[in-house]
């Protein structure tokens, strides 16, 4: 299928990925190299639709049909998947990782059950979410850095769902399963630098009770920081 792996992506299909993450996301991007740049868009974009299908069904059930469709769509082989969506064919370029991807997935629909949901349902979340990192690492020549990528996904994706959550009981019920977590800084390698900036403006949210991790001057300050140093 033409354009599948072979990095034909369009300038305008890469841009209209962009346009549709949110603020943290986009800075993280600007600190990532060309080749890293389109796998990590692709997580993250991938991570966006999801959120945007639980956010805009009205039903768990259909939002449960139209995860179902990506779950099983992303375990096929890329050249069996329907043609034409820009984001299943930047999703190419993680060919031999499928189950992270998958793995994302199946981490959203564990918040589709019935409201509170408790402590097992955001941490199997945020093992979801967060796998895609260590992947990421290994399609990149880097399994040794899996396990610290894998820690500090997992970090951005709680602090990410504590500030999104309107529920004060799941908002706390996040917050303390994030707590149980260390909160040292995670030593990452240079093509990971954009890892470390999430991770660092996931860190400053939870210290500050799921705050907007990008929201504020001292924020974007930090992230600068990260991005440009790594500490």
């Amino acid at each position: 299928m033409a354009g599948y792996g072979s990095g034909a992506e369009s300038a305008e299909m890469l841009e209209i990925l962009l346009d549709g993450l949110p603020s943290a996301q986009r800075v993280a991007l600007g600190y990532a190299d060309r080749g890293t740049n389109r796998l990590a868009l692709g997580l993250f974009a991938l991570d966006a639709h999801c959120a945007r299908l639980l956010r805009q069904s009205r039903e768990p059930m259909l939002a449960q049909m139209r995860l179902a469709w990506w779950r099983e769509t992303l375990a096929q082989a890329p050249e069996a998947r329907p043609a034409g969506d820009p984001l299943l064919e930047l999703l190419a370029r993680w060919a031999g990782e499928e189950p992270a991807l998958v793995g994302m997935v199946e981490g959203w629909e564990h918040l589709l059950g019935a409201a509170p949901l408790g402590m097992a349902d955001f941490a199997r979340f945020g093992d979801g979410r967060a796998g895609v990192f260590a992947a990421l690492a290994r399609l990149l020549g880097m399994p040794e850095a899996g396990d610290h990528a894998l820690r500090a996904g997992r970090r951005w994706a709680l602090a990410d769902l504590a500030n999104h959550l309107a529920d004060g009981q799941e908002r706390q019920t996040v917050l303390e399963l994030a707590a149980g977590m260390a909160a040292d800084r995670i030593p990452m390698p240079r093509r990971l630098r954009w890892l470390t900036v999430l991770d660092g403006l996931a860190r400053r949210s939870l210290t500050r009770c799921g705050a907007p991790l990008l929201a504020d001057r001292m924020s974007a300050l930090v992230a600068l920081r990260l991005g440009m140093i790594g500490r």
